[in-house]
């Protein structure tokens, strides 16, 4: 399977906070993915800002643009990384919300739950 394998997600690429490796780890421990399945970044249409961020487990797709943050391995494929190229997952952890928030400065605007955007 032919990929491209990035070892840092700084700059063009993608980049996780402190913060949202830890829970991404944690996330992986409790819900131990199956051994061929790696975290998939992505979008997809809808929300309403127009796009909707993805970040599930998933198996790696021929093409997949590969990041290893952290001993993360994070896939994207290549037609999304237009979107995302630049972005930083963090997790914000308080009483009145809980969840991972993006950095997109791709994005010219957000919806108020910050899970999509135009």
């Amino acid at each position: 399977m032919e990929s491209l394998v990035l070892e840092s997600g700084i700059k063009n690429g993608i980049s996780l906070s402190p913060g949202a490796a830890k829970e991404i780890t944690r996330l992986m421990e409790e819900q131990k993915p199956e051994e061929n399945k790696f975290l998939r970044l992505g979008v997809k249409g809808g929300g309403c800002a127009g796009f909707t961020y993805i970040l599930d487990f998933d198996i790696q797709k021929e093409g997949d643009i590969v990041y290893n943050i952290e001993g993360i391995k994070i896939l994207v494929d290549p037609m999304h990384e237009l979107y995302l190229a630049g972005t930083e997952i963090g997790f914000q952890q308080g009483l009145n919300s809980r969840g991972f928030i993006y950095k997109n400065p791709n994005a010219s605007k957000t919806c108020g739950c910050g899970e999509s955007f135009g």
